[in-house]
């Protein structure tokens, strides 16, 4: 049979029923019929196929139409449109790169346990992440400021965006928050005695000794032509670009005449879990250094550098309200989710 005389209802199914927007693409470009039919349902098509393979979006919706007029825990239903999908698709592939990140992170010290994700376990990874994203832009912004965080009224609105979610996945999104913490921690700013323990780890027969920086002094403001303006200017710098593609030279580690390893120390542990998944990604592949974190906390953060050193993260503490709202334990929560008995992973998807 030619593909020519399909009909356009059975065209159509096939479209809908592929599992991701590359195949989509590529279905469309087979012959003129399959790419008319693309076209008149384009939009249908691709927000199938998004779901199909960055899904739900429906979370991913709530996070790109956030905003200071409508609570966050109030749902929102917003006709899909060409703009709206592209803004899904930049926030889902965000996503599905923690879907190679999590392994890792999760069983980094229990290595005989590392395994893939299993289709249902990465569906819930995105849609943990799209919820602790959510909470991120709603709350993490300069409109709520240190001397407010434990306001009643602060800490109620808080509360109701994870009222919306039932214990267990309030669980996933824990998980995902100790393996944002832990790339953080381990790979964007890590403290003085981590850069010891990685350095000593790298170089044991080194006799060089780490000088450490005890105060967290940021850079003067760059060139007025290097500032970000108007969203991911920042993808461009000279200073990020440099660390993409010259990392070998750039080594966090690595001692020489005009880089010292200790430099990359930030002192104690630094709470930037205020930073949502996209950014700290971003970081974590493309500013290795130190300077180049401080450089992007100055010029691409919407609340500005002084908002964001000076309010830490409210994520756990709201949690743990929650939970212990509900009659639960706080503690005996962080421990099953470590012990893989609770989370995105949980011990019954590995036998």
């Amino acid at each position: 049979m030619f593909f020519d005389i399909l009909p356009n209802e059975i065209v159509t199914h096939v479209f809908h029923s592929l599992s991701d927007i590359s195949s989509v693409l590529a279905l469309a470009s087979t012959c003129h019929h399959f790419h008319d039919v693309y076209q008149k349902q384009k939009l249908s098509i691709l927000t199938q196929a998004a779901d199909a393979e960055l899904g739900p979006i429906d979370d991913i919706v709530q996070i790109v139409t956030q905003n200071t007029s409508q609570p966050a825990h109030i749902h929102r239903n917003v006709p899909m449109s060409d703009a709206l999908l592209k803004d899904v698709w930049r926030v889902g592939k965000v996503a599905q790169q923690w879907e190679d990140v999590y392994p890792f992170k999760k069983w980094k010290n229990d290595y005989s346990a590392r395994r893939l994700l299993t289709p249902a376990e990465r569906y819930t990874l995105r849609r943990a992440i799209y919820r602790v994203w959510l909470f991120s832009a709603a709350f993490h912004t300069r409109q709520y400021i240190r001397t407010s965080r434990n306001l009643p009224h602060i800490v109620h609105e808080r509360a109701l965006l994870l009222h919306n979610f039932s214990t267990v996945e309030l669980s996933e999104m824990l998980d995902v928050h100790c393996i944002l913490k832990d790339v953080i921690a381990n790979n964007i700013c890590p403290s003085n005695g981590k850069i010891r323990q990685k350095f000593h780890k790298r170089y044991p027969e080194s006799n060089h000794q780490l000088l450490f920086n005890i105060h967290l002094n940021y850079p003067p403001p760059p060139n007025p032509s290097w500032q970000a303006g108007g969203g991911d200017g920042w993808f461009n710098s000279s200073l990020i670009t440099s660390a993409k593609y010259h990392q070998t030279h750039m080594s966090r580690l690595q001692p020489s005449r005009f880089h010292e390893p200790g430099s990359e120390g930030w002192g104690d542990d630094i709470n930037m879990s205020k930073l949502d998944p996209g950014q700290i990604l971003f970081l974590k592949h493309r500013a290795p250094l130190k300077q180049q974190v401080d450089m992007w906390l100055r010029t691409s953060l919407e609340g500005g550098v002084e908002w964001f050193v000076n309010n830490g993260e409210t994520f756990s503490e709201t949690l743990g309200f929650v939970i212990r709202q509900r009659g639960g334990d706080m503690e005996a929560l962080r421990d099953a989710v470590a012990e893989g008995e609770m989370g995105v992973a949980v011990l019954e998807a590995e036998m």
